[in-house]
C-alpha cells in the first residue's frame, strides 16, 4: 500500500494475469450454480417484463418475437465470452478485471467506473418502483418511508454474508420465474382452449399482419429487447464468490440465458397472441391482461406483489454487483483502498455502503432535478450496458489471441475461431449507433460519450499522480 492509501495498478506486463485475479481474494467462495443464475435473473428480470414489455409490442408488432430472437443471438455471444473468461479467470471484478487483463488498465477502470454507476443508479430506481407499488394497499403510509425501509433492507442483505444473500436473491428471483412459468402454462391453454374457450392464432396476423411495421420495426424491436437482456452479466461478477467457478459460472449463463429467452420470447408469443398487439397499452402490463382473461382472481394484486419482489429482487443484484465492481476498482489500486477491504465474513462491507450512499444521492438529485437528470441518467445507464457488451466481446477476442498465441489451455465454451464474438461486437455497435435514430434513446450518445470522456480524464489523471506510480501494495481485511 502506497504512502496515500491507495493500491497502485499492477500492469499486466509485470506480472501473470493470474496475479491480476489474485489481487481480488479473499472474497468467501459459498454460492452455487443455481444462485448465481438466481443473481443474473434478479438483475436482469425488474419491472420490465411485467410492465414495460409493451414498448417493444408497439414497435413491432407481432414480429416482437423475431426482434427478441435476435436480441436473444446477440446476447448469447456476450455470455459465451464472459461465461469462457469467468472460468478462467474467476475474479469480482468480472468483465472489467479482464478488460484490464486483455486490453488495457483503462478500458478495465472505464468500464468499471461506468458500470459501478449504471447499476447504482438503476438499484435506486427500482427501490423508488417500489414504494409506488406499495402505494396500492397502504396509500396513507409515505413514499420515503418505503424507500427508507427497502434500502435498509437491501444494505443489511448486502453485508451479512454472502451465502445468506444468495438464498434472499434466491427467494425472489423463484417468484419471478414461478410466475413466468404460470403465465406460460395459462396463456398457452388459452391460445389452444384447454380448459378454456379456444382464442387461437388469430391475432398473430390480424391488424395489419405479423410485420405490420415491415421490417424496421423488427429491427427497432431488436434495439429493445437487447435492454431487456442487460443484466445476464451480473452473473459472470459472482464468479469470485463460486463455490466451484470452472463448473459453476458458466452453467449460471446458460441457465440465466435460457430463462430470459424463454421469459421474453415465449412470454411476448402468448402476449400477441392472446391480446391484439393494438390493444396492449403502454401503460398497463401484459400479464395482468393474460392473467385477467384467464379469470384469475385478484390479477392485479397478483402482480402487484409480483413486480414489488421484481423490484427489489433487481435492487439487490445490481447492489451486490455495484460493490464488486468498486471493491474491484480499490484492489486494482483505482479508488481508495477501504473499498477493498472485506469484514471477517468476506464481505466488502464500506464498498456496498458507498454503493449505497451513491443510490442515495442518486435518488436526491433525481427527486430535485426530475425529468432533466432522469433523462441523461437513462443515456448514461443504457451507453454502459452496451459499452460494457462492446469492450466484453473486445476482449474475449484478446483472450483467444493470447491463449492461442501463447499455447495455454483454457476452457473453450463458445464456437472456435473470432467469428462468433465478432459478430457479437459488430450487433452491439450497429445497436449503438442506431440509438441516434431511435426515439426517446439519442440521449445515449448525448450523454454517453461526455461520460467517458469525464471518465477517461480521470483515468489519466489519477494514474499519474507520483505517489500511484511510485509505491504498490495490497488491500487487507478490516
Amino acid at each position: 500500500m502506497n504512502e496515500a492509501g491507495m493500491l497502485a495498478p499492477v500492469s499486466a506486463d509485470a506480472t501473470s494475469r493470474e496475479a491480476l485475479a489474485e489481487r481480488e481474494a479473499g472474497l468467501h467462495r459459498s454460492l452455487t450454480s443455481w444462485q448465481i443464475a438466481m443473481i443474473g435473473l434478479g438483475s436482469s428480470i425488474g419491472t420490465g417484463l411485467f410492465l414495460g414489455s409493451a414498448v417493444s409490442v408497439k414497435l413491432a408488432g407481432p414480429a416482437v418475437i423475431l426482434s427478441f430472437a435476435g436480441a436473444a443471438c446477440i446476447a448469447l455471444t456476450m455470455m459465451l465470452a464472459l461465461a469462457e473468461m469467468a472460468a478462467a479467470h474467476p475474479a469480482a471484478g468480472s468483465f472489467g478485471l479482464y478488460a484490464e487483463m486483455y486490453l488495457h488498465p483503462w478500458a478495465g477502470f472505464a468500464i468499471r467506473l461506468t458500470y459501478w454507476l449504471c447499476v447504482t443508479a438503476a438499484a435506486g430506481g427500482e427501490v423508488v418502483a417500489s414504494s409506488i407499488y406499495c402505494h396500492l394497499w397502504l396509500p396513507q403510509v409515505p413514499a420515503w418511508l418505503w424507500i427508507a425501509l427497502f434500502s435498509a433492507l437491501i444494505l443489511y442483505l448486502n453485508t451479512v454474508s454472502v451465502a445468506s444473500f444468495g438464498k434472499f436473491e434466491n427467494g425472489f428471483s423463484t417468484i419471478k420465474v414461478l410466475t413466468i412459468g404460470v403465465f406460460l402454462v395459462l396463456g398457452s391453454a388459452l391460445l389452444l382452449g384447454i380448459g378454456f374457450p379456444r382464442i387461437g392464432f388469430a391475432n398473430y396476423t390480424a391488424n395489419g399482419g405479423f410485420l405490420p411495421h415491415g421490417w424496421t420495426g423488427v429491427g427497432l424491436g431488436v434495439v429493445m429487447g437487447l435492454f431487456s437482456f442487460f443484466g445476464i452479466e451480473v452473473a459472470g461478477g459472482a464468479a469470485g464468490e463460486a463455490a466451484n467457478p470452472k463448473v459453476a459460472v458458466p452453467r449460471a449463463l446458460r441457465r440465466t440465458l435460457l430463462v430470459l429467452v424463454v421469459a421474453y420470447v415465449a412470454g411476448l408469443a402468448v402476449v400477441v397472441g392472446i391480446v391484439p398487439w393494438t390493444n396492449i397499452g403502454l401503460g398497463e402490463s401484459p400479464f395482468v391482461r393474460v392473467f385477467q382473461t384467464a379469470g384469475i382472481p385478484a390479477a392485479s394484486h397478483i402482480m402487484n406483489f409480483v413486480v414489488l419482489t421484481a423490484a427489489l429482487s433487481s435492487a439487490m443484484a445490481n447492489l451486490y454487483f455495484a460493490s464488486r465492481l468498486i471493491f474491484s476498482l480499490a484492489r486494482g489500486g483505482y479508488a481508495p483502498a477501504a473499498l477493498g477491504r472485506l469484514s471477517k465474513k468476506g464481505m466488502p462491507v464500506v464498498a456496498v455502503l458507498t454503493s449505497g450512499t451513491l443510490m442515495v444521492v442518486t435518488l436526491a438529485l433525481l427527486s430535485r432535478f426530475q425529468d432533466s437528470l432522469f433523462l441523461r441518467m437513462i443515456g448514461v445507464s443504457t451507453f454502459g450496458a452496451l459499452f460494457a457488451w462492446g469492450v466484453t466481446l473486445l476482449t474475449h477476442l484478446a483472450f483467444r489471441r493470447f491463449h492461442k498465441e501463447t499455447q495455454k489451455p483454457y476452457v473453450r465454451i463458445g464456437p472456435s475461431g473470432p467469428w462468433f464474438s465478432l459478430f457479437g461486437l459488430a450487433a452491439v455497435l450497429a445497436v449503438l449507433i442506431s440509438t441516434w435514430w431511435v426515439p426517446g434513446f439519442r440521449v445515449t450518445l448525448q450523454a454517453g460519450l461526455p461520460w467517458l470522456a469525464f471518465a477517461t480524464v480521470c483515468y489519466f489523471v489519477w494514474v499519474k499522480r507520483p505517489a500511484h506510480q511510485s509505491a504498490s501494495g495490497e488491500s487487507r481485511n478490516g
